[in-house]
């Protein structure tokens, strides 16, 4: 149960328990889309069907948003279309025009969508009110917006701001990759992306590649920024830092490996999860300070 991305934000205002928040969640459950709905929005269990919805360890609480969405392509809804189409022109004697295409067009999506197949997803959000982190395992800022618009709508006494630190990632990965030092809590890897500041915004990216070369040097005295790095921290967990404050391809290695294998616990999430909330608010306090500190909301 180990995050693979994580979109950041600091809790400025949380006075919920877990059972407050049980309770509030449970009365914004995920229902199977109606007939004519396209898509459905809920809390489900992080970790299984009969589970709470809000999952504790000590202090710490797992959620999950999940979404059922019909597919129905665009391309099927045209052909479907064309056909119709057809028809009506064999029965008036001329093709339709633009506004009976698009009449024709939603009549076919209204006929097709009680019969599109669904398909489920889940986007999990951890909740630290001791550190206060909340933290979405998602890369896409759409798909923690969604959450956190449907925690607003689910309970009151919660704010939250995403994490803006005193100096950008962008400016402090560009001043290690021109050769500056890097703190010893963390390691560059072979992996960055650099991009120019000019109109054509150039962009070079390098995989499995050495980063103190000449060559990646030269793109910085250019003008080229960093805008991916990718790093690992303390030896335990490699990630990609983005211009953007994300972190992603966040992968535990040996060191944690090792402590999931030793472990007794017969329940592997649960192991998973006590292990990633006990080490990850190491990271991201180490990050902070590697960047300036934070810059506090108020």
């Amino acid at each position: 149960m180990w995050f693979k991305n994580l979109q950041i934000y600091r809790i400025t205002n949380w006075n919920v328990s877990p059972a407050e928040l049980e309770a509030a969640l449970l009365k914004h459950t995920l229902h199977s889309c109606l007939s004519m709905e396209m898509q459905s929005r809920g809390w489900v269990s992080p970790k299984a069907e009969d589970e709470p919805f809000v999952h504790s360890l000590g202090q710490q609480m797992l959620i999950a948003l999940g979404v059922e969405k019909k597919l129905l392509p665009v391309s099927v809804i045209n052909q479907f279309a064309k056909l119709r189409a057809t028809e009506i022109e064999e029965q008036q004697g001329y093709k339709p025009g633009r506004k009976q295409m698009k009449e024709i067009k939603e009549f076919v999506t209204a006929e097709l969508l009680p019969r599109a197949f669904a398909l489920r997803r889940k986007t999990y959000a951890w909740i630290d009110p001791v550190n206060g982190w909340f933290v979405i395992d998602t890369s896409s800022a759409v798909k923690a917006d969604e959450l956190i618009e449907l925690l607003h709508k689910s309970m009151e006494g919660c704010s939250l701001a995403l994490v803006k630190t005193k100096k950008s990632p962008a400016s402090v990965m560009t001043e290690w990759l021109a050769g500056g030092d890097v703190p010893a809590l963390f390691t560059v890897d072979r992996d960055c992306e650099l991009c120019g500041t000019g109109d054509e915004k150039a962009m070079v990216r390098y995989v499995r590649h050495s980063l103190d070369s000449a060559e990646i040097i030269r793109h910085v005295k250019e003008g080229k920024k960093a805008t991916r790095l990718a790093m690992t921290w303390r030896d335990k967990i490699s990630f990609t830092l983005t211009e953007n404050m994300q972190l992603k391809r966040i992968a535990p290695l040996d060191f944690i490996k090792e402590q999931v294998d030793a472990s007794e616990a017969d329940d592997v999430f649960d192991t998973d999860f006590a292990i990633m909330t006990g080490e990850l608010p190491q990271l991201l306090a180490d990050l902070m300070d590697t960047l300036g500190g934070e810059e506090r909301v108020g």
